[in-house]
């Protein structure tokens, strides 16, 4: 058989009944052949705990002092995990970060994996090991310990898969796969039994909640097939990979949404060549992210200029944009928290004109009035008010066709 590399989430090993669980799991995989590497994060709220004691003593605690703190939780967890497998009968040995060689720049709190040396992995693989890796974490060239940021594991478990040319690595979490849409939002999404790397990156970016961006971004780029599955219930989930798409693809495959988003125009600006990067720079400068960018010009020698932030830097933004607001001599700002992103996505729309327009018609329908758009070969995206994001959601599923069948006797 081949290498599966599988990684366990905090809910997955929240408690020591749910590490025994995933014990026997692995276990059950080992017997079917496979060589086995386990990720794992830290258990269900242990990290949050964590930061929250470094808070109290220092709300601006050195960066690399929280990597050493944070960095324990993992810690913990391989311990647990690598006990209970031994308990039912599997030789398996657990290793941090900095004893697999992942190495990182030195960005503390979201480092970037620059390379995983697998010697060690390889050995005792070799000497038929399961080997349970400490997620989130590895080292810098200065000896520092890092981490890789919220959603990390993932990222992690998918460097492993990769320098290990594993055969799969399978992502076990509370859901049983990668939805339509969000299931608690529409009752009738489908779980999807395929999808493409460039469909969920696509879902990834704009919202969806199931695989950290970064993860499908280095899935993709190196080639590894992931498998998002639940830990709780037997399935076959969903497989993301370079699937062929053939002309009966469907036209959208999901329904994406993001909550988080905040508008901001700096009006009245100069029409000039160089007036979008003088505005932008400073935000940039900044580290916040802009998404959605939207240039009006007013016909005076005059433009207005509007981009979104993730909520949470709206604040932040706002002093920037005012500050520049009277450098350049505009004639104010505005802002709006209340809004949000929804988006169609699916490869299949390359094949098929007119998507954008069915999505228009729809909210059209339902009196939803959009804001900004914004569209590529495989998502169009529209921002909305907030009140109306369920209503837009379910409508544009239905519409496309996503609604799953009403079971028999229902």
């Amino acid at each position: 058989m081949g290498v599966i590399v599988q990684k366990y989430g905090g809910t997955s090993v929240g408690t020591l009944e749910r590490i025994e669980a995933v014990a026997e799991r692995v276990k059950r995989t080992k017997e079917q052949g496979h060589d086995v590497v386990v990720v794992v994060s830290a258990m269900s709220g242990e990290t949050n705990r964590l930061i929250g004691m470094a808070k109290e003593l220092d709300l601006d605690a050195s960066r690399r002092e929280m990597d050493v703190l944070v960095s324990t939780g993992e810690q913990v967890t391989i311990a647990l995990l690598t006990i209970a497998l031994h308990k039912v009968g599997v030789d398996a040995v657990s290793m941090t970060g900095d004893q697999m060689r992942m190495k990182t720049d030195s960005s503390h709190s979201k480092a970037r994996i620059l390379d995983v040396e697998t010697d060690n992995l390889k050995q005792h693989i070799a000497e038929g090991k399961v080997v349970v890796v400490a997620g989130f974490q590895g080292r810098d060239e200065l000896n520092n310990i890092t981490t890789l940021g919220r959603g990390g594991s993932d990222t992690s478990a998918v460097a492993v898969a990769a320098a290990l040319k594993a055969d799969e690595c399978q992502i076990y979490t509370d859901v049983d796969g990668v939805y339509t849409t969000d299931p608690r939002m529409v009752p009738q999404a489908r779980r999807l039994d395929t999808i493409t790397f460039e469909e969920m990156l696509e879902m990834a970016s704009l919202g969806a909640k199931v695989l950290q961006i970064r993860s499908v971004e280095f899935a993709g780029k190196y080639s590894v097939p992931l498998r998002v599955l639940s830990s709780f219930k037997e399935g076959s989930g969903t497989l993301i990979s370079y699937e062929e798409v053939n002309m009966e693809s469907p036209v959208v495959s999901g329904i994406a949404f993001n909550r988080d988003e905040a508008r901001l125009t700096i009006c009245g600006v100069p029409d000039e060549p160089s007036m979008a990067a003088r505005v932008l720079s400073p935000i940039g400068d900044a580290g916040i992210d802009i998404d959605m960018i939207v240039q009006n010009t007013l016909g005076d020698g005059k433009a207005d200029f509007t981009f979104t932030v993730h909520r949470d830097d709206y604040r932040r933004a706002t002093e920037l944009l005012t500050a520049v607001a009277k450098e350049v001599g505009a004639k104010g700002v505005q802002g709006d928290e209340h809004i949000a992103k929804v988006s169609i996505v699916g490869v299949g729309m390359w094949n098929h004109p007119g998507v954008a327009k069915t999505m228009f018609e729809v909210l059209g329908r339902e009196n939803i009035n959009m804001h900004q758009i914004s569209t590529s070969e495989i998502k169009v995206s529209v921002l909305i008010d907030e009140k109306y994001l369920e209503l837009a959601v379910r409508s544009l599923h239905t519409a496309f066709g996503l609604d799953a069948e009403p079971e028999e006797g229902k």
